[in-house]
């Protein structure tokens, strides 16, 4: 089909509508009650990403479906009774700070369109609903359904998605541009979960950590961690200043002091990064909790609960000082990141997410760390979880999608990869992940001046524009 001049042809089109998508804030909110008391589940701007991006699958000439503001649709409508469906997300992982554009800008500098989204997951959506447009306007009559479907929370508990398919039929089979290229077959578990204690009233007056808050998001890895002390003699503070000064000398690590009112600021920096790969980042928790493990505190339940922090988590990445390093053939080693910190005089937790290898099982994990924490008097508090995904490299799905990869980028040699992250591949039957992360691309999902590069825009909606016409044609037979 000569469906790539059209791609061509609408390729600023395409561009101007990821910015109309990328400037709309769509980190998920409070569920909204309108005067019409119809609800936004998910909060006002993750509503007005949902409605835009229906409003542009109708521009392009597709049917869209709105299910209860919990997801929606956008149909190419088959002869046949097959959907193959393409599967994203319209919600972000919150900003943070430290941009050099402005999140929600939708800015172009150097070839690249910078924002919160533009990689993940808004630009691979408008790219896979372009290369819909091209083949609709090569005259393309497919024989499966093709349809675009769009999530809402799909970076917190996916209730959207269960509501959705709650009331719209699952679809046959598809993808997800959720991840990586050459295409994801394997996804590790995933957990999430709360270590937290209640903490004794001190017996003395001394030196008081009144308070710890740090991270944005469970599955991001902290950039930022700030803690803020007390102490009747002002002295004490010239002290722990001179620690800190000694702490960065020794460790390079990034952590100031400053007084504020009658107490003492202590902000810790790091590097943030995806949860499912933490060693592209440096947990700023880590260091706070490192450092405050220099220090004495008149609440001895504060001081265990660093204490243990220290002692069975710290820089580690896979869980070992707990015993959960769980490792096998087809996805390697369990990731353990932490994500988020809350102290208070009264108590504290760390919000964790594990990423852990496809033969292993919810349970097997959490029975390790369940015995370290009963020895500490701790509670496990079990957030949300997703089972493992696991694809077969033979299966015929997997063989055509990367049959494509190769022929657009020339890379023979790429195979199917594991991942660490959870897409919407595990949320029904008969899909994988693909792309929309070239190999060897910086990864910018979840940072700080996260972008997408307009030259691979254009590389990925030529691969998912011939993904889904042979996807959806009537010889395929997956």
């Amino acid at each position: 089909m000569e469906y790539e001049k059209f791609l061509e042809k609408n390729k600023e089109e395409m561009i101007s509508a990821l910015q109309e998508v990328v400037r709309i804030n769509s980190e998920e909110g409070e569920s909204f009650v309108c005067a019409d008391n119809s609800v936004y589940p998910f909060g006002q701007g993750v509503q007005q990403a949902l409605e835009t991006t229906l409003n542009i699958g109708k521009r392009l000439g597709f049917e869209v479906k709105n299910v209860d503001n919990y997801g929606g649709h956008i149909d190419f409508p088959g002869t046949g009774d097959k959907i193959m469906a393409v599967i994203g997300h319209l919600d972000v992982v919150p900003a943070g700070n430290g941009w050099n554009h402005d999140p929600y800008g939708g800015e172009i500098e150097d070839g690249r369109i910078y924002g919160r989204g533009t990689s993940d997951d808004k630009g691979p959506i408008i790219s896979c609903l372009y290369a819909m447009k091209a083949l609709k306007d090569a005259g393309y009559k497919p024989a499966a359904t093709i349809r675009v479907i769009l999530g809402l929370d799909e970076e917190n508990e996916w209730k959207g998605m269960d509501y959705y398919f709650s009331k719209e039929k699952r679809p046959d089979y598809g993808f997800t541009p959720d991840s990586d290229f050459p295409l994801i077959n394997r996804e590790k578990g995933i957990l999430a979960f709360e270590f937290a204690k209640k903490f004794s009233k001190p017996a003395n007056d001394g030196l008081k950590l009144r308070s710890v808050k740090g991270g944005n998001a469970a599955n991001s890895v902290a950039d930022s961690c700030r803690a803020v002390l007390n102490s009747p003699d002002s002295k004490q503070y010239d002290e722990i200043k001179d620690k800190a000064a000694s702490y960065r000398e020794e460790t390079g690590y990034k952590i100031s002091c400053k007084g504020v009112g009658k107490s003492l600021e202590i902000t810790a920096s790091g590097i943030s990064a995806h949860g499912a790969k933490p060693e592209a980042g440096l947990n700023a928790i880590s260091i706070m909790m490192e450092f405050l493990g220099r220090l004495n505190f008149v609440n001895e339940s504060q001081n265990e609960f660093i204490s243990f922090y220290n002692e069975y988590i710290g820089f580690c990445l896979d869980g070992e000082k707990l015993g959960i390093a769980f490792e096998d053939e087809p996805s390697g080693r369990l990731i353990f990141n932490v994500g988020m910190t809350e102290i208070s005089q009264e108590a504290g937790s760390f919000t964790i997410n594990i990423r852990y290898p496809v033969t292993y099982t919810e349970e097997q994990v959490y029975a390790p760390m369940e015995e370290v924490l009963n020895k500490y008097d701790m509670g496990l508090v079990k957030l949300h979880s997703k089972a493992a995904l696991y694809i077969r490299d033979d299966n015929p799905l997997v063989k055509i999608l990367m049959d494509i990869y190769k022929k657009h980028t020339g890379d023979e040699d790429a195979e199917p990869i594991v991942t660490g992250g959870g897409t919407y591949a595990r949320a029904t039957s008969g899909i994988v992940a693909y792309g929309a992360l070239f190999p060897g691309d910086e990864d910018v999902m979840h940072q700080k001046n996260e972008y997408i590069s307009i030259e691979k825009l254009d590389l990925m909606t030529k691969i998912y524009a011939e993904a889904i016409y042979k996807l959806s044609s009537e010889d395929y037979n997956g």
